[in-house]
């Protein structure tokens, strides 16, 4: 579909707004006024038995809440599938640059 755009096949797709081909090919993201897509919210999903045995892990992943908007995971998408970096590295970065790590 990015490729179709591209080309000028097309004007407009529907995407994830955290796709890296958004920045990778130049183009916006188009306000929702009318909210018609349902929003798109990561969150972190881990079996209950692991936060009952390692309860730090719960403890952690509270670090990240608001920490990663749309336009910083679409950068750190960009990073990996256009910059080919590798994602501990990308991630690891990023951890620092917050002073998580």
């Amino acid at each position: 579909m990015y490729d179709a755009v591209k080309r000028g096949q097309v004007d407009i797709i529907t995407a994830f707004s955290t796709d890296s081909s958004i920045p990778g090919y130049n183009l916006f993201i188009l306000e929702d006024d009318k909210a018609f897509f349902p929003p798109y919210h990561a969150a972190p999903v881990v079996r209950k038995e692991i936060i009952e045995k390692y309860p730090e892990v719960q403890e952690a992943l509270a670090l990240l809440y608001d920490l990663i908007d749309e336009k910083t995971m679409q950068g750190l998408n960009f990073e990996v599938d256009q910059n080919k970096r590798v994602i501990k590295e990308v991630v690891r970065k990023f951890f620092e640059e917050k002073v998580l790590l």
